[in-house]
């Protein structure tokens, strides 16, 4: 066993760069937070290449004093902190003094400072930890510090960063957090010498939370404050119609710091608790202001965990504030007026049911359902939800590999719909009641399989190609994926910021809102940690965009909807499960029913 032997200054620099410095977020994450902590009124940042070639941050706070400069970039050197109990009532961001020697050992770094009313600056480079002498600067008032080549010392780590736009992604969530919980201060951001966001100190929180989030979560807030006691809960939960596919949209800030906290974030889903579906999640901004001698912040280097004194009646704020404010809104859903062209009345009626003969022709139109008439509350086809940006009039769905001649001897048959969710059936065994939703679902995924196994499937341009507010995460995530979704039938193109291009969907999805599909792949795509293989990917999405695709329980159908759905049950593979394992159907036998009625 070889010797103990105490590393060197640059080994050690190294290391404690892996627990703070993981990627250019990282960086920025410091340095946007030094800005803030030296009373910033304004704070510039400009990147290249996501930040791996280089990151730039601009402030005009108190800067730095020459003397000082080259304790930056020391080992917890920090003017934050004088004794151990300081500590306990941390009012600052930062206070570790790790940050800058980190940078400084894995990165080529510029300091450029003065003080206010200094007659001059100063400024040093720190080049994988080897720093200069301090020389003079005639720069403004404030600080600048230049971060290029990160990782350059150590190309291994290098190797375990993303692409840029991914980068770039991480960094934009970054920058989001600080801005929406600093709303003093004026923000901009730029990428490649282009503007990305530009957040003036006159923007409210609201107003911020449009320009990361669109319009479509800014008009669904409830504002929430509560106070008991030193403790004051302020902040937006959205209505829960704004719900998400993860929680990647709920921000918690504790005295300014943009925190992870399990148990937090359990009351405020608790507090939606019957509002939304299993695997849903609320939308929300939430600010805790406390004494800090009340939360402790020293328990992970990247200060994104906390411990709270008083946990539990922190978790009872939360629950309550987002309980009772639910309470106090209608939140009854809005119907959207349908859209789609009226089609034919039924031929034959009788009363709650209808009963018709097999249609003599199923080979048009026969994977997707009709659309409803247009005087029906049915969401069959709903309406874009950017209706100034509509999509190219989409001709009439070419017919699905199925065929009249492919269908079952149905025969007269006899149907009637339920709750405008179930369709009851007669047949030879007995009574079939069959779930619309889920059979409809099975019968979108396994034609969509069977057109990607055939090749690509056939796509829908949009003349207008329609603009989707994402936040900067998940737009980096859907570029990522552009190709796989390609291979689906959805064209995905980059718009700047935040927003990316739907160009085309399938057109076996027919009227359905292709953005309200992509939307829900994109949700998908977020949840995942470490994507799947390809097989596993492609499959996963196909039964995601069939389930957002196929009618829904609530659905009132005609009774050509209904043959069409019936008329296909028996051609489509495993019918008797969608996608998800769930049960298409249940049948209740004769011979059990007339056991029940004594007639055996």
């Amino acid at each position: 066993m070889a010797r103990i032997q105490q590393l060197p200054p640059s080994v050690v620099t190294k290391i404690a760069a892996g627990e703070v410095i993981e990627r250019p977020a990282s960086v920025v994450k410091e340095l946007l937070e030094n800005a803030v902590d030296a009373g910033a009124t304004r704070v510039d940042v400009e990147v290249e290449q996501g930040g791996l070639e280089m990151i730039r941050v601009v402030d005009n706070g108190c800067g730095i004093p020459a003397d000082d400069l080259p304790l930056v970039f020391a080992s917890h050197a920090t003017s934050k902190l004088s004794n151990a109990d300081d500590l306990f009532r941390i009012g600052t961001l930062g206070f570790r003094g790790e940050a800058m020697a980190s940078i400084g050992g894995v990165a080529q770094v510029l300091l450029q400072s003065r003080p206010g009313g200094a007659p001059h600056g100063a400024e040093v480079t720190c080049h994988g930890g080897d720093l200069s002498p301090a020389k003079a600067w005639n720069g403004a008032a404030g600080t600048r510090i230049q971060v290029r080549h990160l990782f350059f010392n150590t190309p291994v780590r290098r190797k375990f960063l993303r692409t840029p736009g991914t980068e770039m992604g991480h960094l934009c969530e970054t920058f989001t957090r600080l801005a929406l919980s600093h709303p003093s201060i004026h923000w901009t951001l730029r990428h490649n010498g282009k503007g990305v966001y530009e957040v003036p100190a006159s923007a409210g929180l609201a107003e911020r939370v449009g320009l990361f989030f669109g319009h479509e979560v800014r008009d669904q807030l409830y504002e929430v404050e509560e106070r008991r006691g030193a403790v004051w809960l302020r902040g937006f939960i959205a209505d829960p119609a704004c719900e998400r596919g993860n929680g990647r949209t709920q921000y918690l800030f504790v005295n300014g710091r943009w925190v992870r906290d399990r148990s937090l974030g359990h009351a405020l889903q608790e507090g939606y608790r019957g509002l939304l579906m299993t695997g849903r999640y609320a939308v929300a901004f939430l600010f805790l202001d406390l004494p800090p001698d009340q939360v402790d912040v020293n328990v992970h280097p990247t200060k994104a965990e906390v411990r709270f004194r008083d946990g539990q009646a922190l978790y009872h704020l939360v629950f309550n504030a987002v309980r009772e404010r639910l309470r106090a809104e209608n939140l009854t859903p809005r119907l959207q007026v349908p859209t789609a062209p009226p089609m034919p009345a039924p031929t034959q009626s009788s009363g709650a049911g209808t009963l018709w003969a097999r249609p003599p022709e199923m080979s048009a139109e026969a994977t997707r359902l009709p659309d409803p008439p247009a005087a029906e509350s049915s969401v069959l086809s709903p309406p874009s939800s950017a209706p100034d940006v509509p999509p190219a009039p989409s001709p009439p769905a070419e017919a699905p590999p199925v065929r009249a001649e492919d269908l079952p001897p149905l025969g007269t048959f006899k149907a009637i719909q339920l709750y405008d969710s179930y369709l009851v059936l007669e047949t030879p065994e007995g009574m079939l009641v069959i779930d619309q939703h889920a059979l409809h679902e099975r019968i979108l995924y396994e034609h969509l399989k069977r057109r990607l196994r055939d090749g690509p499937p056939e796509t829908q341009r949009l003349l207008i190609p329609e603009p989707v507010e994402l936040s900067a995460d998940q737009a980096a995530r859907a570029l990522e994926n552009r190709e796989a979704l390609a291979e689906m039938g959805l064209g995905v193109e980059d718009f700047g910021g935040g927003t990316v291009l739907l160009t085309s969907y399938p057109t076996i999805l027919g009227r359905r809102s292709p953005r309200e599909i992509f939307k829900a792949v994109v949700d998908y795509l977020m949840a995942k940690d470490r994507l799947p293989t390809r097989e596993v990917l492609l499959n996963d999405l196909l039964s995601l965009m069939a389930c957002h695709s196929a009618v829904r329980a609530g659905d009132r159908l005609t009774p050509e909807q209904m043959a069409a759905l019936l008329g296909q049950r028996d051609v489509a593979d495993n019918t008797h499960h969608c996608p998800h394992g769930r049960p298409t159907a249940l049948l209740f036998s004769r011979q059990e029913l007339e056991k029940q009625f004594r007639r055996v």
